[in-house]
């Protein structure tokens, strides 16, 4: 039998597939839409060789963290709601110089499908962020037709986010992709509930209007906290702030912050990009916080 340490580093070496939990009332479902490899001295800047050295159970065989890229559905009742609509169907390849390595989606519809979420019936895709990443077949024709896949949906973002999207230009996000995205917009302020339970929670410095959303129901929490974090590696080292952290120092802030509370009683977080570990809670560890995976 393998050991549970053993187990756990499989699954930090890649990335998940469909996983549920129920909190009360609602469901929440991570959706894949695929998957990037990321450098990680180019990616976590202030990291070390000597670091990783010391911690290989982080990296796969090539020597990259592995992120997946994805959705998390929350559902209530007949009612359904999207954080954030993966990258949608294309690919690139891994380029010199760059901190990410080997980009790709195209996943998303097809696992709504098996969860029996077709687009039609998503009300709304609150993001996280405008980042192409997350952004995804938002702005993508559903296969076979000229019309985005969640055209029946409004489209959330932070009133902040919305008024420096210009900024973004930098990190891919075109302006010609947020003009398709904007007859749909319809911006959200910090506590603001936006779905049953679903509340706003802001965590800008990885954009100027980056947020989180908190999920409450039947006594439990699950933190839905974007790129705040990009990888567990982060819940030990919240000082290590991303590269493409548009304000590093004050992402590390709200990081540290976010790192606490995910250690209180009854919370849960969920890291999009957390390799095959997408749902867990944060513990004490000898070498500083821990996470720890939660899959019920």
């Amino acid at each position: 039998m393998r050991s549970t340490t053993s187990h756990h580093t499989e699954r930090l070496r890649r990335p998940s597939g469909i996983r549920s939990l129920t909190l009360g009332r609602t469901r929440v479902t991570y959706v894949p839409d695929g998957a990037v490899r990321l450098t990680p001295r180019g990616w976590l800047p202030d990291s070390t060789d000597a670091w990783w050295a010391a911690h290989p159970e982080y990296l796969d065989d090539s020597g990259h963290l592995v992120a997946g890229i994805g959705s998390l559905l929350v559902e209530s009742g007949d009612r359904a709601l999207l954080i954030d609509a993966g990258f949608g169907p294309r690919s690139a390849p891994a380029e010199p110089g760059n901190a990410y390595g080997a980009i790709h989606g195209g996943a998303l519809l097809d696992n709504l499908a098996r969860l029996g979420r077709p687009p039609g019936t998503i009300e709304a895709v609150a993001f996280t962020h405008l980042h192409i990443d997350h952004l995804g077949w938002a702005g993508h024709p559903a296969p076979g037709g000229d019309r985005p896949a969640f055209s029946g949906a409004e489209l959330l973002v932070t009133e902040p986010e919305w008024s420096g999207r210009h900024l973004l230009a930098a990190h891919g996000t075109s302006a010609e992709a947020l003009a398709a995205l904007e007859p749909r917009v319809r911006t959200v302020t910090d506590g603001q509930e936006v779905f049953p339970g679903v509340r706003v929670r802001y965590m800008p410095g990885h954009t100027p209007g980056h947020t989180g959303y908190v999920i409450e129901s039947g006594g439990r929490r699950l933190i839905a906290f974007g790129d705040a974090l990009h990888s567990p590696v982060q819940t030990a080292r919240p000082q290590w702030s991303a590269a493409p952290d548009h304000d590093p120092a004050l992402s590390a802030r709200f990081r540290h912050r976010l790192v606490a509370e995910l250690q209180e009683p009854g919370t849960i977080g969920f890291g999009n990009h957390f390799a095959d570990v997408v749902f867990g809670h944060v513990r004490p560890g000898a070498d500083g916080p821990v996470w720890h995976p939660v899959d019920a």
